[in-house]
């Protein structure tokens, strides 16, 4: 397995940073270390993609799983990536619009803070 996750909490955020590659065989251990924080009452994520070098269906239904599952519980699941390849993932999938995602950890960390200040946004569905 070609994988590393790390966990680091920032305030009420926690960050999930995961490097190497999230398929079939790794995402079952990405999904057991995010519910983990869910379950904790970490529920406000940031997963950083940033050291992820592919992405397959696995490892996306994970993803949008635990975002599900965040957001049952109050919580949200934003995104850190820039790499083309992994972003290209996202966007043929559509999920581009569904996820928030941020090319660096600093405006991911403070996405939340201005959605904090804001209040709750207009048109969100559950």
């Amino acid at each position: 397995m070609d994988l590393s996750i790390t966990r680091a909490n920032h305030g009420d955020q926690t960050v999930v940073h995961l490097g190497g590659e999230i398929d079939v065989y790794t995402a079952p251990l990405v999904r057991e270390k995010l519910d983990e924080q869910i379950q904790g009452g970490r529920t406000q994520l940031v997963v950083d993609l940033t050291d992820v070098t592919f992405l397959d269906s696995t490892g996306l239904g994970v993803l949008v799983g635990r975002l599900k599952l965040a957001r049952t519980r109050g919580g949200s699941m934003r995104l850190v990536g820039k790499d083309d390849r992994v972003l290209k993932v996202f966007s043929i999938t559509g999920l581009d619009k569904v996820f928030e995602i941020h090319p660096d950890l600093d405006s991911a960390l403070a996405a939340d803070s201005a959605a904090a200040a804001s209040g709750p946004s207009q048109g969100e569905t559950s």
